[in-house]
């Protein structure tokens, strides 16, 4: 069986990856599948910033309109659906982007799925310590003691992220043996966009008030109109809970925009935050003026320098 791969594109909301992506797309024959896990909601276009019809005519898009917002969905049903179109496009030698910012639609198709059992926090925060405080060869020898089988399996010893995931799995008091124990694949670099905080806080402003400008109220007005009972994950997407509060009274139109500003800025510090600790990731700063010419040119450098993402399967 063919191995399947990508090429991901990942950053904060309001970045620019979409845009780069449909360039890229357009100019060299790619497939997009987004990653994002609003997108995946019909009938919310303008909030959760769907590419045009016009873009879609023009690009293969996936990821995106795949339930409506009254339905459940999760990052193993998202993780289903990307797989599909991934192993066909690998079959036909197409090459797709993967690009958004949620973080777990990108880590279900880079590492795959974890069913281990959840990890107290705490648990988590004393092997840290424990790094951070006597550093590498502390761990070594927590693991060693612990579970020399589980121990001998990792590679990579000197890769602290491994070691604490394997240590809280062993105290959490999961079920590891040799045979049981597969340990990640070797970390593969995946391009990223970053944006000075500042300069990012302005985009995020600017875009908010053009999907406001734009039509965000009538759309979800519409969804409102329409009877459908939204879910809960899709009444609390940024913009449309502001949205709706608007609608109902309870707070005004300036007030709308200025919370949907605040939890998008929150947003994208969130995404940072979680990109570069869950992720290898290598990230190309660009700015307000920078071309899109140039950052897609040094978006494919990078994917040439390192080749395509093999997905977890």
């Amino acid at each position: 069986m063919s191995v399947v791969h990508a090429y991901f594109l990942v950053g904060p909301t309001a970045v620019g990856k979409s845009a780069i992506s449909q360039y890229i797309a357009e100019h060299h024959g790619y497939d997009i599948i987004a990653a994002d896990s609003m997108q995946i909601y019909r009938g919310m276009d303008i909030g959760t910033a769907k590419p045009s019809p016009d873009e879609r005519s023009r690009v293969n898009h996936y990821g995106i309109d795949l339930v409506g917002p009254e339905e459940l969905f999760s990052v193993g049903l998202y993780r289903i659906h990307a797989l599909s179109i991934l192993r066909t496009n690998t079959s036909q030698k197409r090459n797709t982007i993967v690009v958004g910012g949620t973080g777990l639609y990108v880590k279900s198709l880079v590492d795959g799925l974890d069913y281990a059992p959840a990890i107290d926090r705490a648990l988590k925060a004393r092997w840290m310590k424990l790094y951070a405080e006597q550093g590498i060869l502390a761990l070594q020898d927590a693991l060693r003691t612990r579970n020399p089988g589980i121990f001998n399996r990792i590679r990579d010893k000197q890769n602290s992220r491994r070691l604490i995931r394997a240590l809280e799995l062993v105290e959490s008091g999961a079920v590891l043996t040799e045979k049981t124990w597969v340990e990640g694949r070797e970390e593969k670099t995946i391009a990223g966009l970053m944006m000075a905080p500042e300069i990012l806080h302005d985009r995020i402003a600017e875009r908010v008030h053009n999907m406001y400008q734009n039509g965000l109220v009538e759309e979800v007005k519409k969804l409102l109109d329409s009877g459908v009972a939204m879910s809960e994950t899709a009444k609390q997407a940024i913009g449309y809970a502001e949205v709706m509060d608007y609608l109902n009274r309870r707070c005004s139109r300036e007030d709308a925009i200025a919370r949907t500003v605040v939890r998008t800025r929150q947003l994208a510090k969130r995404q940072r935050t979680w990109f570069r600790h869950q992720l290898k990731v290598e990230w190309i700063q660009v700015n307000a003026v920078t071309d899109q010419e140039a950052i897609a040119q040094k978006v494919i450098e990078h994917w040439r320098k390192y080749g395509p993402t093999r997905i977890a399967e």
